[in-house]
């Protein structure tokens, strides 16, 4: 028996055949594996086996498009760990999760510290009141406390700054103190609409990635193969939400550097895309537009002329605005080299979506581990090397042009509706099922486990945030702290999403 058992994308497998190692042999093989760049960690997580705890760790190989599935079971008693973390930073989020779900002591995790506060949580007096944060006693330091919520998007986040004068030297950024449960929810909630519309809530600017890696998910493991017109309305909806938000994030970027004209002109160029949702399915951000083996609102040649008018007339009006911000020197004053996330740092923490490309690693899940209908269209990531704001503002821009380009080659051959759509079966009983999707903000990543009935036991939720929030922390060391807001919107992070 190998050490792992080898997946692909969106396919499920009998929960036996994952290999079960000890613990030891378990740390040595994924920490082993993370020596080779081309694999990185996308899901770490575990859950209660009667006394114990089943670990599951899944690698993804960027080369060969596969996943690599292991686990072990360990006590949950007073015994001390060793973690992931000490041989590779990018385990850090999954352990200190571990450990305030589950209380798993490790020995030699360095940043043992909350990610959230569940209220069942294993150390009930784990509060945000009394979060231990990073402190450096001088005379010529001071702190900065931004939050407990964030003034824009109104939800928890609290950012402790370390300064001398205006240079940041160290930032520690807490996140999740409200806990909505809603991995929970998926457990609780029986019934497919229900568990669809929770996907839906996952994060509000990415309905259709969050939604998209749960039918996907959910269809592998009912073993049901989706149509054409359902791949098609799932992969045109995620290329239009990338445009719609990437347009948004470059109105708030030239908000965040005083350049009103781009704010303005960018802002109004995103309301006739998520307007065209509205259109689509009636709702603004796609809800109710995704849904496994089916498909409410199948897309049309009517639809297809109107969106062609849409981006008609966005066109234009976005190639002149982007030409005159990278043409103003005080914008790119604002951008170039502020920042800054090297590449090695970014392949430290497991960067994914704009953050790793924008470092120089080719990490897009549409070519590495692709999905729905993107091996058709032969994407190829946009790829910087700077890792500062401004290589994150042109990615945006670069993939806006790319996918007005993917959706005009798209809706010159629209499926026809399938009207005769087999039902969808069961959940396979004691079967672990996953789903990586490239949501605009990067890899996004669901994992389910059923028991001898079919029914859920675990469900488990990955925004690509998880890995990225620390690269923010990284980018503004040795900035001045007027530059956070700016660095802080060229990453467009989720707090929700965060906080599942």
């Amino acid at each position: 028996m190998t050490d792992y058992i080898a997946i692909k994308n969106n396919h499920t497998i009998p929960l036996q055949s994952i290999p079960v190692l000890k613990y030891e042999d378990f740390l040595s093989l994924n920490t082993s594996l993370l020596l080779n760049e081309v694999n990185h960690c996308t899901s770490y997580f575990g859950y209660r086996v009667q006394d114990n705890l089943k670990l599951i760790c899944c690698v993804a190989n960027d080369t060969d498009s596969t996943i690599l599935i292991s686990s072990s079971e360990i006590t949950l008693d007073t015994s001390s760990y060793p973690s992931f973390t000490a041989h590779h930073l990018s385990f850090h989020i999954f352990e200190r999760e571990l450990h305030e779900n589950f209380g798993i002591n490790y020995a030699d995790h360095p940043w043992l510290k909350p990610v959230r506060f569940p209220f069942n949580g294993a150390d009930k007096n784990s509060r945000i009141e009394n979060y231990p944060f990073y402190q450096v006693k001088s005379e010529e330091l001071h702190e900065v406390g931004v939050g407990p919520i964030h003034a824009g998007v109104i939800e928890p986040g609290h950012f402790r700054f370390i300064c001398n004068g205006e240079q940041i030297l160290h930032l520690e950024i807490q996140l999740g103190y409200q806990h909505r449960g809603i991995e929970q929810l998926f457990l609780n909630k029986k019934k497919l609409l229900q568990r669809t519309i929770l996907a839906e809530s996952i994060a509000g600017d990415t309905v259709a990635g969050h939604t998209t890696a749960f039918v996907n998910l959910w269809e592998s493991l009912c073993n049901y193969e989706a149509d054409e017109d359902l791949q098609f309305s799932r992969t045109l909806a995620l290329e239009l939400e990338r445009i719609a938000i990437h347009t948004g994030d470059l109105s708030a970027i030239c908000t965040d550097i005083a350049y009103q004209l781009g704010s303005s002109v960018f802002g109004r160029l995103r309301t006739p895309l998520i307007n065209f949702f509205q259109v689509w399915c009636g709702n603004r951000l796609a809800k109710g537009l995704i849904r496994a083996g089916n498909n409410h609102f199948c897309f049309s040649k009517e639809l297809a002329q109107q969106l062609e008018k849409v981006l008609d007339a966005y066109e234009p009006d976005f190639y002149e605005m982007w030409d005159e911000l990278k043409a103003l020197p005080s914008a790119l004053a604002r951008l170039e080299k502020t920042g800054v996330v090297t590449r090695e740092q970014a392949a430290s923490i497991g960067a994914v979506g704009m953050t790793a490309k924008a470092s120089g690693i080719k990490r897009d899940m549409r070519v590495t581990h692709p999905h729905n209908l993107y091996t058709q269209l032969n994407h190829q990531p946009i790829v910087k090397h700077h890792g500062d704001v401004y290589s994150r503002t042109q990615i945006r821009n670069e993939e806006i042009r790319q996918s007005i380009g993917y959706i005009r080659k798209m809706i010159q051959n629209i499926p026809e509706e399938n009207k005769n759509r087999k039902p969808l079966n069961s959940p396979q009983p004691n079967s672990f099922a996953l789903s990586l999707t490239e949501g605009w903000r990067g890899e996004i990543c669901h994992c389910a486990i059923t028991d001898e009935k079919g029914e859920l036991i675990h469900y488990k939720i990955k925004d690509p945030s998880m890995h990225n929030w620390l690269a923010v922390a990284l980018a503004v060391r040795n900035n001045e702290i007027s530059d956070f807001p700016i660095c802080n919107k060229s990453f467009d992070l989720s707090y929700c999403g965060h906080d599942l």
